[in-house]
């Protein structure tokens, strides 16, 4: 008996664990030369593993999609999943954000644990295989340094990835791949992305402010509010902030053609206090002198006014003051694929079963971020594939006779 894992990040590798905790042998193949790349990058980062809120708040972080992925947190949500880290000799601790990241911050230390773990347990990694689809005879098909080669399954789990970083290996080559098989495939789409707002920033603001942040503001989109930052970039904006409203603004662009939303630069000052301070007499004084002076305006901050607001409502306080804490941003486009975080869109649940096997082909498994769910940064996105792994792994288990390990 031997079963495949096509793809070695964190599903895959959790699958892995799984199955080779039942004794089953397991094969790792992947098109990259090592394992873990688009992991070890979000690594950089600080290694947000998982969030410390509440489980119903946390699950509704899935929106859509909330009834199927929390199926998958009961098996393996965010307390296992840092008891599984501690396991590997990984502390974690919790961020003032509630976000959790490993004691070093780093990724590397777990997944070098983690690999050697999967190795001692018996799993065989087989790195350059790039997966090209199935033989007339069912075997799956390779394509290697050394030419192609088939290899028998009992059972396959494809853990492939969307389309985001295709550099890193997640290039969506699998698409085609299931298509043919008459598996339904939502079409795949940038999450947790930037976007280019109309007609482009001016030559002045892009050369001048594209990096920095607005730090401290807010902003709101429809039913969507919240304080924290984003980036401008040089043809629009990114970050944290424009991340968690991604899916939302995404959305609204495909079916209107556009997004506005709405920078509120002093969150913690009412309008009435910012009204106040804009219409105090400034004498002599040029009018960024003055808002630094009276609100402490300047920078990006400063600068985006200049760049949004009609010059006239520059020179009136009442529409300053508005557009001080409520400052319209249109947005036309997402960024490509290529440069997103994370993809929406993937293999169609109703295509799975509960263990997520493929309907159409049964014995092969998909887990992670090629099937149709997103979320926000925040470590919602590795718990859910860490997740899908273990519910893939656990499904692959009960295919093959064994007793369910979920």
């Amino acid at each position: 008996m031997s079963i495949a894992i096509i793809g070695a990040g964190p599903a895959g590798l959790m699958a892995a664990e799984v199955l080779s905790r039942a004794g089953q042998p397991v094969h790792v193949y992947d098109s990259m030369p090592s394992v873990g790349r688009k992991f070890l990058l979000a690594g950089k980062g600080g290694l947000n593993l998982t969030h410390s809120e509440l489980p119903e708040l946390f699950a509704s972080r899935y929106g859509a999609h909330r009834a199927q992925v929390e199926h998958w947190l009961a098996a393996f949500g965010p307390e296992q999943l840092r008891e599984w880290a501690q396991g590997l000799g990984i502390q974690t601790f919790v961020g003032s954000s509630g976000r959790v990241f490993p004691a070093e911050m780093k990724a590397a230390p777990l997944l070098r644990a983690w690999l050697h773990r999967l190795r001692g347990a018996g799993v065989k990694f087989h790195m350059r295989h790039r997966f090209v689809g199935w033989g007339d005879d069912g075997a799956l098909r390779f394509d290697t340094p050394q030419g192609q080669t088939l290899v028998q399954a009992d059972a396959t789990v494809l853990t492939l990835g969307g389309a985001s970083w295709p550099r890193l290996g997640s290039d969506a080559a699998w698409v085609p791949l299931l298509a043919q098989r008459g598996v339904a495939v939502a079409p795949l789409v940038p999450a947790n992305c930037g976007f280019d707002v109309r007609s482009g920033w001016s030559e002045y603001f892009a050369s001048r402010f594209a990096g920095q942040p607005f730090k401290s503001v807010a902003i709101t989109f429809g039913d969507f509010h919240r304080k924290g930052e984003f980036v401008a970039t040089a043809t629009g904006v990114e970050g944290s902030l424009i991340y968690a409203a991604s899916a939302a603004l995404r959305d609204e662009i495909a079916q209107r053609g556009s997004a506005t939303f709405h920078i509120d630069l002093l969150p913690a000052r009412s309008p009435q206090q910012v009204l106040t301070e804009v219409a105090h007499p400034r004498g002599s004084r040029s009018l960024a002198n003055h808002l630094k002076s009276r609100l402490s305006l300047d920078g990006i901050k400063l600068a985006i006014l200049h760049e949004l607001l009609p010059k006239e409502d520059l020179h009136d306080s009442a529409r300053l003051a508005a557009g001080i804490k409520h400052l319209p941003v249109t947005l036309v486009a997402p960024r490509p694929v290529a440069e997103a975080i994370s993809t929406a869109g993937g293999v169609q649940f109703d295509a799975l079963d509960d263990c997520l096997m493929l309907r159409d082909l049964p014995g092969v498994f998909c887990a992670g971020e090629m099937i149709d769910w997103e979320a926000p940064t925040g470590g919602y996105l590795l718990t859910a594939c860490f997740a899908s792994g273990v519910v893939a792994g656990g499904g692959v288990l009960g295919f093959l006779g064994g007793a369910k390990h979920v």
